[in-house]
């Protein structure tokens, strides 16, 4: 039994996934990750041919639950550096799903919300959904996230967006790459998408699937180094000093306002 997300399956093979905290925004805690990571095994075992990625509520997801983030700031290094591991293989195992991976953005996508968007195939959102990388804004680094990011984006596009912290729209998000296609017929789009891939034959959609990522794939060495960035920059001053600003409710002491 999951208790942040859920998945159902119709007779089409097309299974939905879908992120269930709609009063924590969507946020990934350590169980919600956890069931992601087994939700992506199920799936691979499973009968789906389609899985789609939604999201209970008005937000996507908003990133790193409060709790997870303040239990990391408390946290030794071994302790952050098994918790960001546990962030990395559930991107992973989204990533090098077996079956099409579609994601419908139909709110708002911050931090590792972003990263779940990069593992999919294909991101249809709505023209009102916004975006950021925020990690920068807290002393942080989009670190675990960032090869699927970059991966996703391409690194001239992910400069943009990836160190700035700043928010962009649907119709930016398209032209960095990151969403397929803006529309308010979030479901009619996605349909077309689904009925595309049901008239391919399913083992050879998950070679060709397999085949980009063996060509462009992402290395486990670059995994292994997000990893340490990240347990390392929470370990700076700035990292202590943000996260606490930011449960406080107060501006970071970097943070300087337009004259």
């Amino acid at each position: 039994m999951m208790d942040t997300i859920e998945i159902e399956q119709n007779a089409r093979g097309v299974a939905t996934l879908w992120l269930s905290r709609p009063e924590k925004r969507n946020a990934m805690s350590a169980q919600m990750i956890a069931e992601l990571t087994q939700a992506a095994q199920d799936l691979n075992t499973g009968g789906a041919r389609v899985v789609v990625l939604r999201a209970r509520g008005d937000v996507f997801c908003a990133g790193g639950d409060l709790g997870w983030m303040r239990a990391q700031m408390e946290a030794d290094r071994a302790t952050r550096a098994r918790e960001a591991r546990n962030l990395a293989m559930m991107l992973k195992a989204l990533n090098e799903l077996q079956k099409p991976l579609i994601g419908a953005v139909e709110g708002n996508s911050f931090g590792g919300g972003v990263g779940l968007m990069s593992v999919c195939d294909v991101v249809i959102a709505r023209p009102s959904a916004k975006f950021a990388l925020t990690e920068t804004k807290l002393g942080l680094i989009p670190a675990t996230i960032g090869p699927y990011v970059v991966a996703r984006l391409g690194a001239g596009a992910a400069r943009q967006v990836f160190m700035s912290g700043r928010l962009f729209d649907a119709p930016e998000a398209v032209r960095l790459g990151l969403v397929a296609q803006a529309t308010d017929d979030v479901d009619g789009a996605i349909d077309a998408e689904i009925t595309a891939y049901l008239s391919c034959a399913p083992s050879a959609v998950a070679a060709a699937k397999s085949l980009v990522h063996r060509l462009d794939g992402i290395a486990d060495a670059a995994i292994d180094d997000s990893i340490q960035a990240l347990v390392t920059q929470w370990e700076s001053p700035e990292a202590q000093q943000g996260i606490a600003a930011f449960f406080d409710k107060q501006a970071a002491p970097w943070v300087q306002t337009p004259s």
